[in-house]
Formats: structure tokens, C-alpha cells, sequence
């Protein structure tokens, strides 16, 4: 099959002159035999590239150098699955600006990559800490450097658990420290009772009754053990007049008053205990 089509046809016996052959030459093109209308193909004469006729066997290794590659050529799609490998990346080429929103997912991140040095000041924000059970503050009580742990605080206003590592509410100290600090000698006192840092307890009150009667102490007091209780009468009758007053039978919420009564002033009463 031909692969030229002469630019100069001769004839039997034609003479053959510089100009024919000139012209035999000059005017020659490219036949049909000369392309595989595969990789190749004819315009106007000429030999050419056909579209998608440059495949990758075609092209040899190391041939396609950045130089041979246009600006913005080689788009998302040109790239094979898998085809960015780490060492294909140059050191610090991945800026922030080349990250997309949200395609930095918790499957991406290797497993101990985020480290101290890699959280800015103030970015770990309260909602990005686990819930803290209510009543419960972080912190250590431990004795020695350890990770946070919960520590409890507590509402008690007697301080009964006598904790040596959990925090009282503001509230709690103080009305452990205040207690019922409401003591007069008057008359007109109301019961009323003491409670102090160290435990010691103080209770006071009115015993105006008749002989015999059961005294309880105020709510809130709660002796433990049986407290020393003593009676006086602050006033009498008149100013020689006194009575002598008592205490029995004293529990950890009251006692029996044993005296005489007056009908003006009757017995007070204090008890100290814990």
C-alpha cells in the first residue's frame, strides 16, 4: 500500500528534468497507507496526532517532565485512585487553604497525632470536655501528680462526713460556722442551739414548767452522746427570792426539769455535748 502520493506522475519514455523531479517532490503528500487511523491520521496531507491517540504505553518513562505540563492541566480527575502517595507530597506543602471544609474526619487522624504543642492556647472549649457528674468538681486529691479526677462537693451544714478530701459549699461552711448563734439570758429567748468548728455543741432554752416534764432539745442540734445540762433561774419572784432547779433522765434529745416552779420566771436550761 502506498504511503506517498506523487506530486509528479512520468510517462514511458517522458524525459526527466530537474523540474519534474522539483516538482515531483515538492508537491508529494501523505497517502492513506502512511497513518493506522489509530494513534495517527491525515489533514490536508500531513500526518497527524489523532485525539486520545497518545496512550501511556506510548509515552516513554520519565518523558513527561513538569516543563511539558501546562498550568492547571493536571485536574482532580487526571489522578488515579490512590496515585498521592506521602512521598509524592513535599514537606509542609499541605497548607490550610488546600484542605476542604470538614475533610479532616477523626478516621484521617493516626492515633496519638494530636499532641499538646499542636492545641492553641484557649481552644479546648468547655462543650468539648466530657459532662462532669452533678455535685462533682475536677481535680486531685491523691497526695502525689495525677490525671483529673472527679472530686465530690458537699452540702452539709454539720459537716457530717468529716471528708479529708471532698469541698464544701459555700453555704455548708457557713452554717457550720454560724450554727444558731442566737444565745441571750433573757427571758424572751427562744430555744435555740450552737454548733462549733471542732463538733462541741451548745443548746439553750426555756424549762418554765411543772416538775417532772420532759425538756427536748431544739431540732437540729442532734447530740450524739448525752449532753451536761445545767438549770438556773436568771430572775425569781423578788430579789431574794431563788429556786433551786435540776435535770434528769437526759437522753441525746432531752431531759426531765425536777425543781421547784415559779410562776413568773421559770428555769432556763444549757446543755453542752456533742
Amino acid at each position: 500500500m502506498a504511503i506517498l502520493n506523487k506530486g509528479q506522475t512520468f510517462s514511458d519514455g517522458e524525459q526527466v528534468t530537474s523540474a519534474k523531479l522539483n516538482t515531483s517532490v515538492d508537491g508529494a503528500t501523505f497517502a492513506s497507507g502512511a497513518v493506522d487511523d489509530v494513534s495517527t491520521q491525515l489533514s490536508g496531507g500531513a500526518i497527524i496526532v489523532k485525539d486520545g491517540g497518545i496512550t501511556t504505553a506510548k509515552i516513554a518513562d520519565s518523558n513527561v517532565t513538569t516543563a511539558k505540563i501546562a498550568d492547571s492541566n493536571v485536574t482532580t480527575t487526571k489522578i488515579a485512585d490512590d496515585a498521592v502517595t506521602p512521598s509524592k507530597i513535599a514537606d509542609s506543602s499541605i497548607t490550610t487553604s488546600k484542605i476542604a471544609d470538614s475533610n479532616v474526619t477523626t478516621a484521617k487522624i493516626a492515633n496519638s497525632n494530636i499532641t499538646t504543642e499542636k492545641i492553641a492556647n484557649s481552644n479546648v472549649t468547655k462543650g468539648k470536655i466530657e459532662n462532669v457528674a452533678n455535685m462533682k468538681v475536677l481535680g486531685n486529691t491523691s497526695g502525689s501528680s495525677a490525671a483529673p479526677q472527679e472530686v465530690s462537693i458537699l452540702d452539709e451544714d454539720d459537716m457530717y462526713s468529716d471528708s479529708n478530701t471532698a469541698i464544701p459549699t459555700q453555704q455548708s461552711v457557713k452554717a457550720y460556722a454560724d450554727g444558731s448563734s442566737n444565745f441571750t439570758t433573757e427571758d424572751s429567748q427562744s430555744a435555740g442551739y450552737q454548733i462549733f468548728p471542732s463538733g462541741l455543741k451548745m443548746a439553750w432554752g426555756d424549762a418554765k414548767t411543772t416538775s417532772g416534764s420532759a425538756i427536748t432539745f431544739p431540732s437540729g442540734v442532734n447530740f450524739s452522746v448525752a449532753p451536761t445540762v445545767q438549770l438556773t433561774y436568771n430572775k425569781g419572784v423578788n430579789i431574794t427570792s431563788y429556786y433551786g432547779a435540776t435535770a434528769k433522765d437526759v437522753t441525746t434529745s432531752q431531759f426531765t426539769y425536777a425543781g421547784s416552779y415559779s410562776n413568773l420566771y421559770g428555769a432556763r436550761y444549757l446543755a453542752i455535748g456533742h
